[in-house]
């Protein structure tokens, strides 16, 4: 999402309103006027990216965090409904497109900090270093002691930033490591294999635009459909051959926090 609108940077913002919807609100922090009053006139200096959020980093050093949960995304092209559209962003400029803000079930968060409380808050241990940019020895140190299961580690954003369910599946196919292995358990060959997986998976998905599954809910920044789903080895592929290995093992599914995991036997052995 961050990168399909990163062009904005050094535009300047005109107001910062709800949008009329018929659903329930989103939470905006501070109340709406106040957050449009500080906002209004101030340039956008950069578009940041903080795990699954987009970073709005204005010339005051205030932050406006747009952090899109399950079902939010960050347009700069025409929302899938109008119903669900639940934030707009006015930019300066005849040719400068609106920054929208849709989320179909409501989850999604917009907050706006200052610099000091976006270092408190937010870069301060509740939200783990970006995964892209972790090195593979304090990926080990801040993931590898836990006894849950590596797959559901994974998700913990405190830990590493940016990882979602599908792509933790997909980088442990990778790296041939058995989902429901506990974390604490694995070896320095396997943490350098997960690593450089990660890395990879996590890149390859921001260079296709992310993925649109068979719901669409995904969108890029423009409303179309990312392209990293043709690249999915297990993710939302159950009963089907493994890339892998082939016809030696199908895709199978499990549970894990509440979340689907996608695995091989053959390939992902403890």
């Amino acid at each position: 999402m961050r990168r399909g609108i990163a062009h904005i940077a050094g535009a300047r913002i005109i107001s910062v309103r709800r949008t009329p919807s018929p659903r329930r609100p989103i939470s905006i922090t501070p109340r709406i006027d106040r957050l449009n009053q500080r906002a209004s006139g101030q340039r956008i200096a950069s578009v940041d990216r903080l795990g699954k959020r987009v970073v709005l980093r204005l010339e005051s050093d205030d932050r406006i965090i747009i952090e899109p949960r399950m079902t939010g995304l960050v347009l700069i092209g025409d929302p899938p409904t109008t119903d669900h559209l639940r934030l707009r962003i006015e930019l300066h400029g005849r040719n400068q497109p609106d920054v929208l803000f849709w989320d179909q079930r409501g989850l999604g968060v917009v907050t706006l900090l200052s610099g000091d409380e976006y270092l408190q808050k937010l870069l301060s241990g509740k939200i783990g270093p970006d995964a892209c940019e972790i090195s593979v020895d304090e990926f080990r140190q801040r993931v590898g002691n836990s006894q849950s299961p590596i797959k559901v580690v994974l998700l913990d954003q405190s830990r590493v930033a940016g990882i979602g369910n599908l792509y933790a599946s997909e980088m442990l196919h990778v790296a041939g490591i058995d989902p429901r292995q506990r974390a604490s358990r694995l070896n320095q060959s396997q943490w350098q294999l997960l690593h450089r997986a990660m890395q990879k998976i996590l890149n390859d998905a921001i260079r296709f635009e992310g993925s649109t599954l068979s719901d669409g809910t995904y969108r890029n920044a423009l409303n179309e459909s990312g392209n990293y789903q043709s690249q999915h080895r297990v993710y939302d592929r159950v009963g089907e051959n493994c890339k892998r290995c082939g016809a030696k093992s199908k895709i199978l599914r499990i549970v894990q926090a509440q979340r689907s995991t996608f695995w091989c036997k053959q390939c992902q052995r403890k």
